[in-house]
């Protein structure tokens, strides 16, 4: 397992990291319900994971019912006493109850949903804690104070974001800057050979800056585990058979069945699994920390493993960099009409 800086942060982390979104099997009224874990499973995963070299966790407080995902992670810790082994990674922003103080990103919101995560995932102390999505309503030197005087009490030790938009963090690293407060240090989005739209601004900017990037969904909700085929149905059971307007978008793109194709004779090539392949594509790719891998069973963990090591061929990587091409359009190709390169 190879282990890297964590974005601006000193810990190093494995280059996997164990997604929790699947942890606990919730109610219907969860979009989770029917394709996640039992806790027992969840268990193992976690014990296995941790066996491979995985020593970062990633879950929210809004994955399954009522801080579901936590509260699993949290009993594995009171089973285990390992909490120590891991970096644990949490998130808040979206909604947990109805009402108006039930969702967001104020400081109100951020205090009391790090106290009721810190009580769900029994410890003193969360390793990376982040704002789920930018929150429009409230102003980021709020958002950023917030988690500055959680770093200064000692219940998190770094701070992140998710699914934030580039001028947002931008912005966050000037008030961070002119206010002297712990900047973000990493950004977790997605990303995949499907989904390449963070080349255009965030990832130059996190090169330069020395933020690191969390993808999620490398595997593009499962389309690029290989087990998908054009025209089909999806599998009984799989994320995409229920979530069936995602899979229409995906399947009406023919760029992304030529992805696949590609990835299915690469993978043929190298003898391993075309989930192996997409997951070691991102790894590489620049900026990247560690890539969140989502399973629900110790066999897609297994085989999700198969990435931490895998070498790719150049001549592979480019074949999978050609077939996945971000289209460009203004102002990027005009500044790549006259350079060359954008």
């Amino acid at each position: 397992m190879e282990y890297r800086r964590l974005g601006r942060t000193g810990t190093r982390v494995s280059n996997l990291c164990l997604g929790a979104m699947t942890f606990g099997e919730p109610t219907e009224s969860s979009f989770m319900h029917g394709i996640a874990a039992s806790s027992e499973t969840s268990w193992a995963m976690m014990g296995r994971a941790l066996d491979a070299g995985v020593n970062f966790i990633d879950t929210a407080d809004v994955y399954g019912n009522d801080g579901l995902s936590e509260r699993v992670i949290g009993e594995w810790f009171v089973r285990n006493g390992r909490r120590t082994d891991w970096v644990l990674a949490t998130k808040c922003r979206f909604r947990m109850h109805q009402g108006p103080l039930g969702s967001g990103a104020s400081r109100r919101r951020i205090m009391l949903a790090c106290e009721a995560s810190l009580r769900r995932l029994h410890t003193d102390y969360i390793d990376l804690y982040q704002i789920h999505m930018q929150d429009k309503d409230t102003p980021e030197e709020e958002v950023l104070r917030a988690l500055d005087d959680l770093v200064h009490q000692g219940k998190v030790l770094y701070t992140g974001c998710s699914n934030y938009a580039a001028y947002r963090l931008v912005q966050a690293d000037w008030v961070a800057d002119k206010r002297n407060l712990h900047p973000f240090a990493t950004l977790q989005a997605e990303y995949s050979l499907i989904v390449r739209s963070l080349e255009r601004e965030h990832i130059p900017y996190m090169e330069r800056s020395g933020m690191g990037l969390l993808p999620w969904s490398p595997l593009a909700g499962g389309l690029l585990s290989g087990k998908y085929h054009r025209g089909e149905d999806a599998p009984t059971g799989t994320r995409l058979a229920k979530w069936q307007d995602r899979l229409k978008g995906l399947d009406q793109a023919d760029r992304n069945w030529r992805i696949v194709e590609t990835l299915r004779h690469v993978a043929a090539e190298l003898n391993t699994t075309p989930a192996a392949v997409a997951l070691a594509w991102v790894r590489d790719r620049p900026a990247v920390s560690s890539v969140i891998i989502g399973v629900r069973s110790v066999e897609q963990l297994d085989d999700n493993l198969k990435a931490a090591t895998l070498v790719l061929p150049p001549e592979a990587r480019a074949r999978l960099d050609a077939v996945s091409a971000l289209p460009l359009d203004y102002p990027y190709s005009f500044i790549q009409g006259f350079d060359g390169t954008w």
